[in-house]
């Protein structure tokens, strides 16, 4: 009946409910996000398939990672709307100023390299914490980047906290801050698909 269909409750779709993080005055190719999330987790495989001994080449790798993440932030700045924005502009200073710090102090002690680091991994997992909860009702994977934030969070607590001197254990905090950065990517590759391919509403039923 006609009546019937005027007072059907209309359901939110993906591009609506999406909106609140993301905003589709600047959405790059899904795909694109895709490739990048990719390309992060081959850098932590590669990363741990290199023995790297001294504090000063750490310092280095560490540094050009931060960088990266920074510029790939500054993408994710476009793409949010509202205090997102803000956020991610943040979350985006933090990578670069932990990547100049590297770069200009490569020659520092582990300690000095750990303590720079566990400031981004605690401040990157707090950040993706917010952020998978906040869109826990727009997308199904949302749990992924939870689970990565928690993961820096605990690591950010731990290089807090560590005095030692094995390169070993530096190496594998970054290689494990590149494979989340590749978790989170694709993550947002699954929200912007939403977006730019909302599925329709279901027709309603036939009276």
């Amino acid at each position: 009946m006609a009546s019937a269909h005027q007072t059907e409750t209309p359901r939110i779709t993906m591009a609506q409910a999406g909106g609140r993080w993301l905003s589709r005055t600047f959405l790059p190719p899904w795909w694109l996000l895709l490739i990048t999330g990719v390309a992060w987790i081959v850098v932590s495989i590669i990363l741990l398939r290199f023995d790297y001994v001294s504090v000063y080449s750490i310092s280095l790798l560490f540094g050009f990672v931060a960088i990266a993440a920074g510029i790939l932030e500054i993408g994710a700045v476009f793409m949010a709307s509202g205090w997102w924005k803000l956020l991610n502009a943040i979350l985006a200073l933090v990578f670069f100023v932990a990547g100049v710090l590297a770069f200009v102090s490569p020659g520092d002690t582990f300690v000095s390299l750990a303590a720079v680091f566990s400031f981004v991994l605690i401040f990157a997992g707090s950040f993706d914490i917010i952020m998978s909860i906040s869109s826990r009702k727009e997308i199904d994977v949302w749990w992924l980047q939870l689970i990565g934030g928690i993961i820096e969070l605990g690591l950010g607590f731990w290089a807090a906290g560590y005095y030692g001197r094995s390169a070993v254990l530096l190496v594998a905090w970054v290689a494990a801050f590149a494979l989340i950065r590749g978790v989170r990517d694709i993550v947002s590759a699954f929200r912007v698909h939403g977006l730019q391919h909302p599925q329709p509403p279901p027709k309603p039923a036939a009276s």
